[in-house]
């Protein structure tokens, strides 16, 4: 039987993840917690908006409403990668060598590894920001589409247009595809190569949640009474293809969801902080965590995929080990 270590905070979890293999607790208050032989916490920010770690997982790179970009190391220590005054910070993204990005307003950043930062200027505001696998290459998510970036070269950005408020963004673990939530109950996705448009809608709810899977050969998502299950195997994406509905509860929505570090297997969390765990390949279901207070915020599986850290927007929070 799983076993759930419980952490309870005051206050909305942004953000439950490992560092280095600690579980870490970002809360909208700008305390940032983690369990590493006993509970720690350090304030980081003002008011934080917007976490991630980045692709070791060796960091924690979150925005704030005091204007600061801050990077957290698992042993607690803290830096100021980058500031705006009094401007809110309100998406993050981690990259490739040692780069991040993050947006305020109409401006999305790149800070390279050095220390050099590239601003981009856009008609609208940025709602949401993401590097793409292959090479230095960012998206943004705007009002009417997306639009890409190559930060360290100097030419025009791609335009993908698509009507409608996008206010999240994601690129395919092999970079062929790039997916928005919408502020409509969709999801929007443009195949790279050509441009084409795939719809993704059907949806009861916005969809705050969304994971690929280890291989990306699937794109999990919240929004609905079950994880919606998009299949990314072939060269078009999920065109003409059913969702798999992971996880069905009649009357409960899904507020989160991540897919495990290996197996195509996601963790799903409810609107009443309930977390099952379900394959895709026979739909098979593990109760992980019976409801608590609130709606389930954020979750992520470790490197070995024993343990599922979640948060919730009541701060009821914890660790889930799989194997008990």
């Amino acid at each position: 039987m799983p076993t759930v270590a419980p952490l309870d905070l005051d206050g909305h979890c942004v953000a439950a993840t490992f560092v280095a293999d600690v579980p870490h607790f970002a809360l909208a208050d700008g305390h940032v917690h983690r369990l590493d032989h006993g509970h720690k916490s350090e304030k980081v920010h003002d008011g934080l908006l917007a976490a991630t770690t980045d692709l070791a997982s060796s960091r924690l790179v979150t925005g704030g409403e005091d204007g600061k970009v801050c990077s957290t190391k698992a042993d607690g220590t803290s830096e100021t990668l980058a500031e705006l005054g009094r401007k809110w910070i309100t998406s993050v993204a981690c990259g490739p060598q040692g780069a991040i990005a993050y947006a305020s307003g109409r401006n999305a950043y790149v800070r390279f590894a050095d220390g050099k930062v590239k601003e981009f200027v856009h008609p609208r505001s940025v709602e949401g920001i993401a590097f793409s696998p292959k090479g230095m290459r960012i998206g943004v998510a705007r009002y009417n589409g997306a639009t890409l970036h190559f930060p360290a070269a100097d030419g025009k950005p791609t335009e993908l247009e698509w009507a409608g408020a996008h206010t999240g963004i994601t690129f395919s673990p092999d970079g062929n595809f790039l997916v928005t939530t919408m502020q409509e109950n969709a999801l929007h996705g443009w195949k790279l190569v050509d441009g084409k448009h795939m719809r993704m809608s059907g949806y009861p709810a916005k969809v705050k949640s969304m994971s690929w899977s280890a291989k990306g050969k699937w794109l999990a998502s919240s929004g609905a009474p079950a994880a919606i299950v998009w299949p990314f195997q072939s060269k078009d994406g999920p065109m003409g293809k059913a969702p798999l509905e992971l996880g069905t509860r009649g009357n409960m929505m899904v507020s989160a969801v991540a897919c495990h570090s290996a197996d195509d297997i996601a963790a799903i969390g409810y609107a009443d902080g309930m977390v099952l765990a379900a394959r895709f390949a026979d739909q098979k279901e593990v109760l992980l965590r019976r409801p608590g207070k609130g709606a389930i915020t954020s979750m992520a599986w470790d490197k070995e995929g024993r343990r599922v850290v979640f948060g919730s927007e009541s701060g009821d929070c914890g660790v889930i080990d799989i194997a008990g």
